[in-house]
């Protein structure tokens, strides 16, 4: 017997071995690996951590997540959370547009791409219209409009601030030019909410693009961004494609959108609601 398979059989007697049913099952879902940095970390310390790597890179979150780190407590109330989509044209593209919207809201959990809710940051009460990107994209749609102009006028009747999350690709092309009258309907009751002296704060998160970048998400009386945010209204392939040129780095993210005057500033998500709360101070006096 060679002395490499008695080295084996000692490991056997001392009960040491490397069968299958004596490994660890390591289980799904523990890990995160940074799309930016490729660095491996628990996902509970990620979590934790607000969802951003040590490398500074802000992993999507969807409302609810936002709602638990904004507002005290993560104690609020959900505004028209009932609301769902019509089908006005009867949308067909590789399944009706019914049939997909039946099966985003059973897979997300979500009526449509737009939470509204009213709570306390910092004990000053704000409404905040967040949008889900998990649902069709974040796509505008006639329930996004309408849910902002009815958050809008609780807004204004109640004399509280005003904030939508931005995340989207756009207008939701099943709806056509309903969706697109979303843009003029939002940007008018912006104009009532400034009108009745109420703020109205905007956050941008990647992507915010399309019509919503069009319209509403570039119309706050402060302008505030996550690191590394995709902001633009056609995004960097079509225009590199457009204009037959590469472009800068880092183009349409939000440090060159803050450079080139569109944002007021940037914040990381560990300071957001210290942020928002001097805001809302700022406005309260």
């Amino acid at each position: 017997m060679t002395e490499e398979n008695n080295g084996w059989f000692n490991r056997v007697e001392q009960g040491i071995n490397t069968e299958t049913k004596d490994k660890k099952e390591i289980k799904e879902g523990l890990w995160y690996k940074c799309p930016a940095c490729k660095e491996i970390v628990p996902k509970e310390d990620h979590e934790a951590n607000l969802n951003v790597c040590v490398c500074g890179y802000h992993e999507r979150v969807n409302a609810k997540r936002y709602f638990e780190i904004l507002f005290d407590d993560n104690k609020y109330i959900e505004l028209n959370a009932d609301m769902t989509s019509a089908d006005p044209l009867g949308f067909v593209d590789t399944k009706k547009y019914t049939d997909r919207l039946v099966a985003t809201q059973k897979k997300s959990g979500l009526k449509d791409a737009i939470t509204t809710v009213v709570g306390k940051i910092g004990t000053y009460d704000i409404v905040i219209a967040a949008m889900n990107f998990e649902f069709i994209g974040g796509s505008m749609g006639a329930v996004v409009g309408e849910k902002i102009a009815r958050a809008i006028d609780y807004s204004i009747e109640n004399k509280a601030p005003f904030m939508i999350i931005s995340k989207s690709g756009g207008a939701r092309m099943m709806e056509a030019a309903f969706s697109l009258m979303q843009m003029a309907k939002t940007s008018a009751k912006l104009t009532q909410l400034s009108d009745a002296k109420v703020p109205y704060i905007s956050l941008l998160l990647d992507p915010t693009t399309g019509g919503v970048t069009a319209s509403f998400a570039m119309l706050g009386d402060v302008n505030i961004a996550e690191p590394g945010a995709l902001i633009g209204f056609a995004g960097p392939r079509v225009i590199r494609e457009t204009i037959g040129r590469d472009l800068p780095e880092g183009f349409q993210r939000s440090e060159f959108v803050k450079e080139h005057g569109f944002l007021d500033y940037i914040v990381e998500r560990k300071n957001l609601k210290n942020t928002l709360a001097q805001q809302l101070r700022m406005f309260a006096n």
